[in-house]
């Protein structure tokens, strides 16, 4: 039998290589300026067009590299990081595996200008799809200067699987954030298709952050210093005032390097339980100062996850560092005892005689008499009273406008006028398959606040009310964003809203699509966007909350096509719209529903895949009921 086992090329176990650390253009420049530090530059620059696909661009002013440690850098496992097997439990680099520029070579065109403060001339180097292609002498600044051409030119499937520019540009922005927020004294710029984005000069923590997130969040930091032998942490928390629902800004970091640790967001969120409601986020920036011998850092490609030797300990400092900061800013309830209005407690006198409490009984009350008494004598106070119980039934009939009412656009004659249902429209597919068993006009029941109940000829139909909204909102949404005829409902005070970077150049590449939904945002600069109005129907929402939403579901899926884009908006729209479990329904508003979900062209399931309706069959109803 012949030998089967062979080497793979080095070309090949780059590629490899490269699927996990480089991951997508975000990748590249996490790995590229993570080295500009380690290298000791004080200033950065990141120039990106396309969202990274078509060029990427570095610039730093560090140390630089000589002419053979430039060509010698993209070589797997080549590093200046560590020397030998000990050197990994004391480390305070950045990058130390030497994998970061063989993986991006590997897959990219790759072009470096470099030189060390002690040359006259630089050096340029020339590799595509780790091939050396050649290598110069070239007159540039001290530093490096990296530019990354056509990411994954070579693997097309991978350069497939990337996402909508706004996506990857949202993750690029994301990891500048991590790195930005962790190296205050070093000033950064990042630009895309030539607009400048950020400009953070030198500066403290504290500043860094507000130049990142905005000045509305200076109001709500409160400092966090713990000092412990275990381990020192600094940084901020949020106030229990500033929770909100999605988009709160979360960070650890571990001697310089950012870190995902859901036990330690337990810790955090621990301290704030009763503080904030359910399901609230908190902000916070908590930067952990370990030695490096109890912690690894290399169980991940991406090295964003680390393991602790003494995590339950940590766990009890960060809760109870967190819960200080509190307690110590006054940001913790506290029982108020206000006196005003109460009535005044004598002190006890021990000279006045104690007297035993009497109670006095009327013997002569009857409560079956009409003067409530067997004489004359009972007081008038306990003579019976006639009382008008009608006036407490009043609102109870079936179908009262009592009941809580339905979102405004949900009545039959609005979802005419809104396109969703045509006066006379052709039957679906569907239609035309059940017009056997449902008929319009059908008697309808609503069950325990979730469910509509109707008879047809092959036994019982259940219908999730809830649902079945999502599913008549949806197709309505979507088709007003293909058509571009969402009208908008102006509001009297305009909401305003502050989005990061990351979220701001989503929202600016599907503001189109906002826009067609009914959405009118202005831009204020700076991150802010006023919410001069809303899509119809969705009254009583938080619109603010929608807009957050909606960009986090989109930064989330990252949808490839425009397409995909407009149902993420719609779906999320039409889930917020939706009426809720529990809301009572009058019998035109049940008949009104129906009507409108069996006018769509898929009531079975809700866009994500969720049954709308089902049906008891007859026999099955029989089987029960046999004896």
């Amino acid at each position: 039998m012949s030998d089967i086992i062979h080497l793979l090329p080095d070309s090949v176990a780059n590629q490899i290589a490269a699927g996990e650390v480089i991951q997508r253009p975000a990748s590249v420049i996490k790995e590229l300026v993570e080295n500009a530090i380690d290298a000791g530059a004080k200033n950065i620059q990141i120039i990106i067009n396309d969202a990274g696909k078509t060029c990427m661009q570095v610039i730093d002013d560090g140390k630089g590299m000589s002419e053979i440690d430039a060509r010698l850098a993209f070589e797997r496992h080549a590093t200046s990081k560590i020397n030998k097997a000990t050197d990994l439990f004391a480390l305070r680099t950045m990058g130390f595996r030497g994998e970061a520029l063989a993986s991006i070579a590997a897959v990219a065109q790759v072009e470096l200008l470099t030189k060390t403060d002690n040359e006259e001339l630089g050096t340029r180097v020339f590799i595509s799809g780790s091939k050396y292609e050649g290598q110069e002498a070239v007159a540039t600044n001290t530093g490096s200067h990296f530019i990354i051409k056509n990411l994954f030119y070579n693997i097309p499937a991978r350069r497939r699987f990337l996402k909508t520019d706004a996506t990857e540009l949202s993750k690029i922005l994301n990891e500048f954030e991590r790195i930005a927020l962790v190296n205050p004294e070093v000033s950064f710029s990042l630009f895309s298709n030539e607009t400048e984005l950020f400009n953070l000069p030198e500066t403290q923590i504290r500043q860094r952050i507000i130049h990142l997130f905005g000045k509305k969040l200076n109001q709500e930091l409160l400092s966090v210093d713990v000092d412990t032998t275990l381990i020192k942490i600094s940084g901020y928390v949020a106030k229990p005032e500033a929770s909100r629902k999605r988009g709160a800004h979360q960070f650890f970091f571990v001697n310089g390097r950012y870190m995902h640790h859901p036990y330690f967001y337990k810790a955090v969120m621990e301290a704030y339980e009763e503080l904030i409601p359910v399901g609230d986020q908190i902000s916070y920036f908590l930067y952990f100062d370990v030695d490096p011998a109890t912690i690894d850092v290399n169980i991940h490609p991406t090295k964003t996850e680390i393991k602790f030797e003494n995590e339950q300990a940590i766990w009890q400092i960060i809760a109870a560092g967190v819960k200080e900061t509190l307690g110590k800013f006054n940001e913790v309830p506290s029982i108020d005892f206000d006196t005003e209005g109460m009535p005044d407690i004598p002190a006890f006198d021990d000279t006045e005689p104690v007297a035993i409490p009497q109670v006095h009984v009327n013997t002569d009350f009857n409560p079956f008499q009409a003067n409530g008494g067997g004489g004359s004598s009972a007081p008038s106070s306990y003579q019976r009273k006639e009382i008008d119980w009608e006036p407490l039934y009043a609102g109870l009939e079936r179908g009262s406008k009592v009941n809580t009412p339905p979102p405004a656009d949900f009545t039959m004659s609005n979802l005419v006028e809104s396109g969703v249902v045509e006066s006379k429209a052709s039957p679906s597919l569907y239609e035309e398959q059940e017009s056997k068993n449902y008929e319009k006009g059908s008697t309808l029941l609503q069950f325990k606040g979730r469910y509509i109940l109707t008879s047809v000829k092959s036994g019982l139909m259940i219908i999730d009310q809830h649902r079945a909204h999502i599913r008549v909102l949806y197709d309505k949404f979507i088709d007003q964003i293909k058509q571009k005829k969402g009208s908008a409902q102006g509001v009297l005070f305009p909401e305003i809203i502050d989005l990061p970077a990351s979220q701001a150049a989503v929202l600016e590449s599907i503001k189109e699509d906002f826009a067609a939904v009914g959405f009118e945002l202005t831009n204020l600069g700076g991150g802010s966007y006023a919410i001069n109005g809303i899509p119809e129907g969705i009254e009583g929402l938080d619109p603010v909350d929608l807009v957050l939403k909606m960009l986090e579901t989109e930064m989330e899926k990252g949808g490839d096509v425009k397409e995909e884009v407009q149902s993420i908006l719609s779906l999320t729209l039409a889930k917020s719209a939706a009426i809720v479990y529990g809301q009572v329904l009058s019998s035109e508003e049940m008949s009104s529903l129906v009507d409108a979900l069996f006018a769509c062209v898929s009531p079975n399931y809700t866009p994500d895949g969720l049954s709308v309706l089902s049906t008891i069959m007859d026999e099955e109803i029989d089987k029960r009921f046999e004896r």
